[in-house]
């Protein structure tokens, strides 16, 4: 019997009714078959339209969240979570999307989520390259009518990321032993000097262990963790002894990096606690980490940290004052960019030429406070106006010189200076002593002259922010470590800290600068050890 798909009409001319009878079969038998097949088509037609149906909703209620979220009442972590987790579901939909309509995913350059998404920045050219080569299996024309070799003209490349992790190994040092027989001497090269003299450790190793406690804030039992991954066996006792050591190592480069940030006409400082571990109380007592920041439009930037036991004015007041180390240092003078906790009153009158110069972000903070403790307030959100329109003009003068900046300041800010002045005054008039919104005025109308300092001088920021951004590792590192285990260690964080974010600061690799340090300082002259502070740090050749 022929197939059905292959019957002409002459075929079916005289057949046999058995015949007839097959094929009509054949043909009921085909047609409910093709019913199925329609029928299974149609329902996944329906299913496919009601995913994409599904997941357009759940896009467009994705954005709703995006535009419509309350962020500005998240803290920092929360609000990072929520738009980490806001890109990973929206990119997750999209791809759903698009496998979903059978579409390839493309970029989409031409919508306007791609202008507010991060854009990929070109790979590092410094990254080792492996090169994977694609080539036709035959080069020969693949037309059957031609077939002749064909020339190369030209190629396409793609770039793809990826990394090994962290390797082991080990330098071995062989020091070959030379002896004359006839005069019974033996010459060998003497043992290269370390940081940690007959120690395991060599200076990428010991940079490594301070990386990870110290910028990455991973505590001693998980740097021991995942050295064991590699089966490399060092104790969390062991990895602070080297730290220690270290740290021991780096403090003649962080007095002479102390020496380099003191030496700035503007300077930023900040404080933050940090919980410390009291033995003797069987509890932890606060600390504080103060920071000291060259000036925010400093052109070669640097940041000394200083932890000490409480907050108290004579911490800063010591540590401005003259060097302690031997050497010759005025106290410093210049302007000090600052807020307006009280312990900063004693600091600015403690040495003559000193001024002070007040942080509008906090003045800024008060108004915020009452819009959120409050709800609504007039004053609150008009006072947030004004000095919004005063950063508006600042972020314009950022780029400038000095004295250009200055120049726009007295042309450009100085009347929103004063219009804000005028209009606090005002508001204050009107409220009664004592009120969460006279506390909010009385803030900045206090503090109005540190407040304007920078009408003054093109090199004065108009807040505290530059510090602020710079005291934020502690913050970070406070959640990871819980305390530091007694003053010394809160000490030896300050002197790695205050290298590394300096290096970060003048565009260094914080692991390449302290290995090339630990490497050289055995051999240093004390003489040139300015050359390893991090603005001047150039790698060995």
């Amino acid at each position: 019997m022929q197939d059905l798909h292959e019957l002409k009409d002459d075929d079916l001319q005289g057949l046999m009714p058995e015949a007839v009878a097959v094929l009509a079969q054949q043909m009921l038998q085909r047609i409910r078959q093709l019913d199925r097949e329609l029928e299974r088509r149609d329902s996944e037609i329906k299913f496919k339209d009601a995913k994409i149906e599904k997941i357009t909703f759940q896009l467009a209620r994705l954005k709703a969240w995006k535009f419509g979220a309350k962020t500005e009442a998240m803290n920092a972590e929360q609000r990072r979570l929520f738009e980490e987790t806001l890109a990973e579901d929206e990119a997750s939909l999209q791809a759903q999307l698009e496998q979903a309509r059978g579409e390839t995913s493309t970029p989409r350059e031409d919508s306007a989520a791609s202008s507010r998404a991060p854009r990929r920045r070109p790979l590092p050219d410094d990254l080792r390259r492996v090169e994977h080569h694609h080539e036709p299996e035959s080069t020969n024309c693949p037309n059957a009518e031609c077939g002749k070799p064909m020339t190369r003209v030209g190629e396409d490349t793609s770039e793809r990321l990826d990394i090994i992790p962290a390797e082991f190994f080990v330098h071995r040092h062989i020091y070959g032993k030379w002896a004359c027989r006839c005069c019974q001497c033996l010459v060998q090269e003497p043992a290269l000097p370390q940081i940690i003299n007959g120690g395991m450790p060599a200076a990428g190793l010991l940079a490594y262990t301070l990386i990870s406690r110290f910028v990455d804030h991973l505590p001693y039992y998980r740097q021991e963790a995942i050295n064991a991954r590699s089966n490399v066996h060092t104790p969390r006792s062991t990895l602070a002894s080297w730290s220690g050591q270290a740290g021991a190592a780096l403090e003649p480069l962080y007095d002479a990096h102390k020496r380099f940030v003191l030496s700035a006409r503007v300077l930023h400082a900040d404080e933050t606690p940090v919980a410390m571990l009291d033995p003797g109380a069987g509890k932890t007592r606060r600390a504080y980490v103060w920071a000291y920041a060259r000036g925010a439009f400093d052109a070669v930037p640097g940041v000394i940290y200083d932890f000490c036991v409480g907050r108290g004015a004579r911490f800063p007041i010591a540590f401005l004052g003259p060097a302690n180390d031997g050497r010759e240092r005025r106290s410093w003078r210049g302007t000090l960019v600052r807020d307006e906790y009280k312990a900063y009153d004693s600091v600015m009158s403690a040495v003559p030429d000193r001024m002070a110069a007040g942080c509008l972000a906090h003045a800024r903070r008060k108004f915020d406070e009452l819009l959120r403790d409050g709800g609504h307030s007039a004053v609150a959100t008009e006072a947030l106006q004004h000095i919004a329109r005063i950063y508006r003009l600042e972020r314009e003068l950022a780029s400038m010189t000095a004295e250009d900046r200055l120049a726009g300041r007295l042309n450009g800010t100085r009347p929103l200076w004063e219009q804000l002045h005028a209009w606090l005054r005002l508001e204050r008039s009107r409220v009664p002593d004592g009120s969460a919104t006279a506390k909010a005025l009385n803030y900045s109308l206090n503090a109005w002259e540190a407040l304007t300092r920078n009408l003054l001088d093109g090199d004065v920021s108009i807040d505290n922010n530059h510090c602020e951004n710079l005291i934020r590792p502690w913050a970070m590192g406070r959640r990871a470590w819980l305390f530091c285990g007694s003053e010394l260690a809160g000490q030896r964080a300050a002197v790695v800290m205050s290298l590394v974010q300096s290096a970060k600061l003048n565009g260094h690799d914080p692991w390449a600068y302290l290995k090339d340090v630990l490497t050289r300082l055995p051999t240093q002259l004390n003489s040139r050890i300015d050359e390893l502070l991090p603005h001047n740090w150039q790698p060995a050749g």
